[in-house]
């Protein structure tokens, strides 16, 4: 289930909330026990087989965890490696098995996987518990390790949650009952989120898709455009997923760490992934770099831990070369950052944001291609710029029926009738706005008159824009 459909809009989410406040009046393990069943319900129409597999790698980690105090560190070595062969069996064999053939040049061999939905998440989930475990001695009672697993807001796409801090929360009587300004400021969150989502990200997404089946056709100038298309989609599909995230938690008075902080902000790569899936950093920092030496062994070996940090994330988000280049061109970029230190600092900042956006923008453009040929072909093209026209069915991508209807009341339809794409133009100058200058929304604490007349507005334009159903680009990772 996806949080932009109206089955969760209007009935899972106010009966998670409502049931789970009403049953913590008679017994707050009762209440925890409802969560786990919304939980459930939120993940059953992943499939039935998704599911098993899901309560699988449950119940075998929390034995795992179990058996820690007598075995230790090989029973946590065991419990990493299962976590691993999970996750690499059903997301990377095929992959594995196309390079086999590749370079043996065999007959194609597919296996016919479906990769369970979140499992890159509940999996790196399940690894931190293991560790945090082993580390402190602390286990918990099976219900609370299964609510912290499956606990629906964070569950398909993060963050990625320390098992003590959401825990100690769940067991928090103070967060039994309605906190007004919890399910004010999570309603709120929620509508930007959707916003976000059905509103810029899911029409970016149409010039994508137009653009990515169209390459024999688009000109360079539209290539430009599915670029910054793509960068924008993935910002606001994550950023919007995010604040959803945070938001329906928050209405349950459980408080969700921030996960995405204004990152096309950044003035370095380094600086954009210290605001990207922060809870991803965090947890490739300390459970891959630290352990590889981090910065202890030395500058070259610093470098060397930094790129396989990074070579790992690109493989976490997807079995392809491109992620694989991907994370390894991060990699490289946050070692060159750390290579040139504070010389940059003199270096004007908007000419670092610049670069550093620029910089960006390509290895988006990486992580959406087909392939590293595919990518490289688009820059070419790009970067040669030998047509200057937009093609009129890229243009089409951006109409909408909404904005139409606001020109037509401002009665300024005539004026842009005559100025070509300026629909595609507006959104493309609004969502920059909203990266580089607005606030990020987790950082708004207070509610204001302008907060009181704006969500309800955006909160329906967004329900009345929920004719189709979008997934998350994270949904596949």
């Amino acid at each position: 289930m996806v949080f932009n459909s109206y089955i969760f809009i209007f009935l899972l989410l106010p009966l998670v909330v409502l049931g789970y406040f009403f049953i913590n009046k008679f017994n707050t393990r009762f209440g925890k026990g409802f969560l786990i069943f919304g939980s459930f319900a939120f993940y059953l129409p992943a499939g039935i087989n998704a599911l098993l597999i899901l309560c699988l790698s449950i119940v075998i980690n929390y034995g795992l965890s179990k058996l820690l105090y007598r075995g230790g560190k090989y029973v946590l070595s065991l419990g990493i490696v299962f976590n691993i062969l999970l996750l690499f069996g059903f997301k990377y064999s095929n992959f594995f098995i196309d390079n086999i053939e590749a370079i043996f040049k065999l007959d194609d061999i597919t296996l016919n996987i479906v990769v369970p939905l979140g499992i890159s998440f509940y999996t790196f989930q399940q690894i931190a518990y293991l560790i945090e475990v082993y580390d402190d001695g602390r286990t918990y009672e099976l219900i609370d390790y299964v609510l912290y697993v499956l606990f629906f807001p964070k569950l398909i796409m993060g963050p990625i949650t320390s098992p003590q801090a959401i825990i100690e929360q769940f067991n928090d009587v103070t967060k039994k009952k309605i906190i007004m300004d919890n399910l004010v400021s999570g309603i709120q969150m929620f509508a930007y989120g959707l916003f976000k989502k059905v509103l810029l990200a899911d029409t970016f997404s149409k010039a994508v898709e137009w653009g990515f089946a169209n390459l024999d056709v688009a000109t360079s100038v539209d290539l430009i455009i599915v670029m910054l298309s793509y960068t924008f989609q993935i910002y606001f599909d994550f950023s919007g997923y995010s604040d959803m995230a945070i938001g329906i938690s928050r209405m349950l008075n459980i408080e969700l760490p921030m996960n995405f902080d204004s990152p096309y902000k950044a003035l370095s790569i380094r600086d954009f992934w210290k605001r990207w899936h922060i809870s991803l950093t965090q947890f490739l920092t300390r459970y891959v770099y630290i352990p590889l030496g981090g910065n202890r062994k030395g500058t070259i070996r610093t470098y060397i831990n930094i790129i396989v940090v990074f070579l790992v994330s690109g493989i976490w988000h997807g079995a392809n070369w491109t992620f694989v280049l991907w994370g390894f061109l991060h990699g490289i970029g946050n070692a060159f950052d750390r290579v040139i230190g504070d010389k940059v600092t003199k270096i004007s900042s908007i000419v670092r944001w610049f670069v550093t956006f620029i910089c960006i923008n390509i290895l988006w453009l990486l992580f959406r291609a087909n392939s590293v040929g595919e990518w490289m072909e688009i820059l070419q093209r790009i970067i040669v710029f030998d047509d200057f026209k937009f093609s009129d069915l890229l243009i089409e991508q951006f109409a909408l029926v909404e904005v139409d209807f606001i020109f037509e009341l401002l009665q300024c339809k005539s004026f842009t009738d005559t100025i070509i794409g300026i629909e595609m133009f507006l959104l493309i100058i609004i969502a920059f706005i909203l990266c580089v200058f607005c606030q990020n929304n987790y950082r708004r604490k207070k509610n204001t008159i302008f907060s009181l007349v704006v969500v309800p507005i955006i909160m329906t334009w967004g329900i009345i824009c929920l004719g189709s159903e979008s997934t998350f680009v994270y949904f596949n990772f």
